[in-house]
């Protein structure tokens, strides 16, 4: 399947495909769309984030629906509320023409929106596992006439400790008439489990990690001592232009330790982890969308099902032991053809795991030299240079110049002026001694060491503590 035109939609949906301007589709939509579409089946979709799975479910799900029919047709379980809402929102557009609509049900907000929602009869419902549970409970949500049920990132679902509301889910939906399909990053254990349990027969598609990764991301990685890392982090956030992105530790008191850093070198930084209420949660994706906050340091659990536009970087301030997980972050960059960038801070122990996710990946990652401060130097000089240029005030300014500033600059050179300027503007330049943060390295005593010593970042070091493993509110 080369193109969007070869699979036999509907008007409508043809339609509203076109709009959106859908034309070459993705590896694991060439793989799906036309198993789902030709009749109803059980079905598994292995492919990482941000491979455009929401098309290879939604479209199929949006055929599926009858728009004159006045009860619940299709549910899709995810893991996040801010996942769910963007779900919602792309069924939405795939059924614009023809009269299939969808609710967001989520946790950590009022009942009293989503029970009107429920009351208009949508034909799909997209929600987290626990909220589902609650108005299943309450008889505000019913199954009985569900057609698909659709696990969109199963295997985060089940990690974030979701499996016991997924498996009550499955059981209350009528399976004498209703399939289920399992999209996933990964085939853990966990999610073999539920799928030999609840799926019957199920066909499958699969997207090689190779392909998984988007071929406009730049990957690059700079061998680094731990306690050079935020310095070196500061350099390579100088040189990039107009940088927006993702910061990602592998626990909340390094991504709190890191903010503070960041923050008091003046950037425009916030932070995501794990015990951030809903309300601060939303406030900071907020201004992140809006760009009022242009990186966010954040763990790999409280970033599950971002979906953030126009991500410039994504940087792995420690390299992840786990392909899937580095896959999983870096998919956010680089989205819909554009050009991104993912940068890994390399301890020199680390440095085998490297060469681990390029073999497993079947991508290359390059070398990066670290800049030195003169280079930096060089790049903030130049952005000043366009600024100076751009000036339009200067006639203002120089009527508040009274004979004191003659005084003052009296035998100076052009070249000293400017160069005091500069020192002024900018005097972090030249500082003798760049701020720096201690390294993460809990003491041997500490009951943390072990988890840390040798596991780098991501989920793996993360199972030692995993606050999340109660039902959250998602």
């Amino acid at each position: 399947m080369k193109s969007f035109d070869e699979l036999k939609l509907s008007e409508p949906v043809a339609r509203a495909v076109h709009e959106l301007g859908f034309a070459v589709p993705t590896p694991i939509q060439a793989q799906a769309l036309p198993i789902l579409l030709a009749g109803p089946t059980d079905f598994i979709g292995l492919a990482a984030t941000g491979t455009g799975k929401t098309a290879a479910f939604g479209l199929p799900l949006v055929e599926r629906m009858d728009p004159s029919a006045k009860h619940v047709q299709g549910l899709v379980l995810c893991p996040t509320r801010e996942l769910a809402l963007q779900v919602c929102g792309q069924l939405n557009l795939f059924g614009k023409h023809n009269g299939v609509k969808a609710i967001p049900i989520y946790g950590g907000t009022g009942y009293g929106e989503q029970l009107e929602g429920l009351r208009r009869n949508p034909a799909i419902v997209v929600g987290t596992p626990g909220r589902l549970i609650d108005h299943i409970d309450r008889g505000s949500l019913s199954l009985k006439g569900v057609k698909t049920v659709v696990l969109d990132e199963a295997d985060e679902m089940i990690s974030m400790g979701f499996k016991e509301d997924l498996e009550k889910i499955l059981k209350t939906t009528p399976r004498e008439h209703a399939h289920t399909w399992l999209f996933s990053a990964t085939m853990s254990p966990e999610v073999r489990r539920v799928a030999d349990a609840y799926l019957r027969r199920p066909k499958q598609a699969q997207v090689n990690r190779a392909e998984m990764l988007s071929t406009t991301v730049d990957q690059i990685y700079y061998v680094v001592r731990e306690m050079d890392k935020p310095e070196v982090l500061c350099k390579l956030v100088e040189l990039s232009e107009d940088f927006y992105g993702l910061i990602f530790c592998q626990t909340k008191s390094l991504v709190m330790d890191l903010y503070q850093y960041l923050s008091g070198r003046g950037y425009r930084v916030d932070t995501l982890h794990g015990d951030k209420s809903q309300d601060d949660r939303e406030r900071t994706m907020r201004a992140f969308r809006e760009k009022k906050v242009t990186m966010l340091v954040c763990t790999d659990v409280a970033s599950r099902g971002l979906d953030v536009k126009e991500l410039t970087h994504v940087i792995n301030y420690s390299i992840p032991r786990e392909p899937e997980v580095y896959v999983h972050r870096i998919g956010r960059t680089a989205r819909s053809g554009k050009a991104g960038v993912a940068i890994s801070l390399v301890a020199p122990s680390h440095r085998a795991l490297v060469n681990r996710i390029e073999f497993v990946t079947k991508s290359r990652m390059t070398e990066g030299k670290i800049p030195g401060r003169r280079e930096v130097g060089l790049k903030k000089v130049g952005r000043i240079l366009t600024r100076f240029q751009e000036q339009t005030h200067h006639a203002r300014a120089a009527a508040l110049l009274g004979p004191e500033w003659a005084k003052a600059t009296e035998g100076m050179l052009l070249d000293e002026i400017l160069g005091r300027f500069i020192a002024m503007t900018a005097p972090e330049i030249f500082e003798e001694h760049a701020k720096t943060l201690p390294a993460y390295t809990p003491s041997a005593s500490s009951p943390a060491h072990a988890a840390h010593a040798g596991r780098p970042s991501g989920h793996a070091a993360a199972k030692k503590h995993r606050p999340w493993k109660k039902r959250p509110h998602a």
